[in-house]
């Protein structure tokens, strides 16, 4: 039982990092395309994936396994309560200096992320870096045609690997690097590449150094180039504590077995969401030390976990970033802003070369002529603690950032029967997707964006690479209209099919989110809804208790 406690307190620490799935679902016309075989080579960038190896060669931080690796044997939740509590009541509150709380957090939680930080000026002097395997592969494979035999380029001949924690703009170098070298030994005069999740912001940084001469096709799937709420909100002051949201995004973790929690912990959530307690919590601390500690607190965790990681600072939004600067680093002439001058510059250089101008290289792009594909994800709780928790989104970024554009509703109705007829009547029906909650009409690349629900931000299935795989080969850009598939499909996870989205299938959610019932404006309702929680849990409690005695 300890050891499932220490689990559920170590994933609310690094839930930022958490994935998930809804549940299968049912429905017909399955897509299997037909793949020509590409003459003109294909380079794959992935996102944070790939393994972090520390000098020796031991695997420090991987997101396939977070749990196996991340520093919990040196943690210690007794010293980490004793010396965060100690200073946060007797200096914080009654003294009103919270310095040595903030310390406090700095440290212990740095205690479990230490061994995949960067150095205060966003490098790794530590000698970690990508895994010898994946070093190998980039610097040496890359040196051989990989067209063989085969007489053709396939989906991953050339994956580009690299250290995702630093630095865009010298990931973009190395990217370039690895082009030219393909070109050389193919003799191809362009590449097609197709980027996932942090790897749009390589390749948008790479654009943004080099040009398009080189491309003849590029994706964006499950893109945060155009900043990623999960990441972003937190470090900027937007952080939301929602009840019901978290509830929702544990049974999400649960269904792709990120988490293995037992019911009777949702449960436990949930009825101390709806007794109100949680919702009192928070409105106490709001009304107390949250305004005074809210900046040191956001600096501590920030600089403690993810966010000496210029990589990461590439997916905070546009609108976002100067707060989340602000948070993290203090003001102007701060302490803190000296003492990471040189991550302040890494991550300054990209917001003037890459996020400010972005929507001058999306233009550059479509001027090119060079095609384009977009995959947007859904159906899943974007990250609790974001203000944005109710948007329509694949648990990482909402699907109008991913998808560029793309109108949606919230997770808590669909797009107003006024919006639709509007949109129909002027000819834009074909974009409204079956579940009302998607209008494609609004994107960057509206013909050349497909929308995949249910199916989990970090899962790369056939049909995506299908599509990506033709669109971006292909010798003109391909639309919808190419297809005989469509626009909206909806993915089964126990098939690892994607069909059709229609009516019959489209409600895919793990979870149904009401707004009625979640912000009850009647007594009675509040009241119903907590006692029919609290039966639910007395049930899981008295199964765990069950459970717990026989495993002893």
């Amino acid at each position: 039982m300890k050891k499932r406690f220490l689990k559920v307190i170590s994933v609310i620490l690094v839930a930022i990092m958490a994935f998930a799935v809804p549940v299968s679902v049912l429905g017909s016309d399955t897509y299997e395309l037909t793949l020509e075989g590409s003459q003109i080579p294909i380079v794959r960038i992935s996102g944070d994936g790939a393994p972090i190896s520390d000098k020796d060669g031991n695997t420090i931080f991987y997101m396939g396994d977070l749990f196996s690796v991340l520093n919990l044997e040196e943690f210690s939740i007794k010293d980490a309560a004793k010396d965060i509590l100690i200073p946060y009541i007797f200096e914080g509150l009654m003294q009103g200096n919270f310095d040595n709380y903030y310390d406090a957090i700095y440290e212990h939680i740095g205690i479990i992320f230490k061994n995949a930080r960067l150095d205060k000026n966003g490098e790794a002097s530590d000698g970690s870096g990508l895994d010898g395997w994946r070093s190998w592969y980039v610097n040496e494979r890359v040196k051989t045609d990989q067209k063989g035999d085969k007489g053709y380029y396939a989906f991953n001949d050339y994956q580009f690997w690299y250290d995702w924690r630093l630095d865009p703009l010298d990931n973009a170098d190395r990217l370039n690097t690895y082009i030219e070298t393909i070109k050389e030994v193919t003799g191809s005069e362009k590449v097609c590449v197709n980027s996932m999740c942090l790897g749009t912001t390589v390749l948008m940084t790479y654009i943004s150094k080099y040009g398009t001469d080189s491309l003849h096709g590029i994706s964006f799937d499950g893109s945060v180039v155009a900043g990623a709420e999960l990441l972003s909100e937190p470090i900027s002051g937007k952080f939301n504590f929602d009840g019901y949201a978290i509830t929702r995004f544990l049974i999400d973790s649960n269904e792709i077995d990120v988490l293995d929690l037992d019911p009777f912990v949702i449960d436990t959530v949930d009825m101390l969401t709806k007794s109100g307690l949680l919702q009192g919590i928070e409105d106490y601390t709001k009304d107390t030390v949250y305004d005074k500690v809210k900046h040191g607190v956001t600096s501590s965790l920030a600089l403690s976990t993810f966010f000496t990681w210029p990589g990461y600072w590439a997916a905070v939004t546009p609108e976002d970033y100067e707060t989340a600067k602000l948070y993290v680093f203090g003001e102007e002439g701060s302490e803190k802003r000296t003492e990471y001058a040189g991550l302040i510059e890494k991550i300054d250089n990209y917001n003037e070369t890459v996020r400010q101008k972005l929507p001058e290289l999306f233009q550059q792009i479509k001027d090119s002529g060079i095609n384009v594909a977009v995959i947007g994800k859904y159906g899943t709780q974007i990250g609790p603690i974001t203000e944005s928790n109710d948007a329509v989104a694949d648990q990482i970024a909402s699907l109008n950032r991913a998808t560029f554009g793309a109108t949606t509703s919230t997770i808590y109705d669909t797009l107003s029967d006024e919006y639709i007829a509007e949109k129909t009547a002027a000819g834009y029906g074909k974009y409204i997707s079956p579940d009302k909650q998607v209008d494609a009409s609004t994107c960057l690349f509206p013909d050349s964006t497909w929308f995949i629900k249910g199916i989990r931000h970090s899962y790369w299935s056939d049909i995506e690479n299908q599509i990506i795989y033709t669109v971006i080969t292909a010798d003109k850009q391909l639309t919808v209209e190419d297809f005989d598939i469509s626009r909206f499909l909806v993915y089964d996870k126990e098939t690892d099919q994607s069909y059709s989205m229609t009516e019959e299938n489209m409600d895919c959610y793990n979870w149904v989110a009401n707004a009625d019932e979640e912000n009850p404006d009647n007594f009675f309702v509040r009241v119903s809804a907590f006692f029919k929680s609290f039966t639910k849990w007395i049930k899981s409690l008295v199964t765990f208790i069950g459970q717990q005695s026989q495993t002893e």
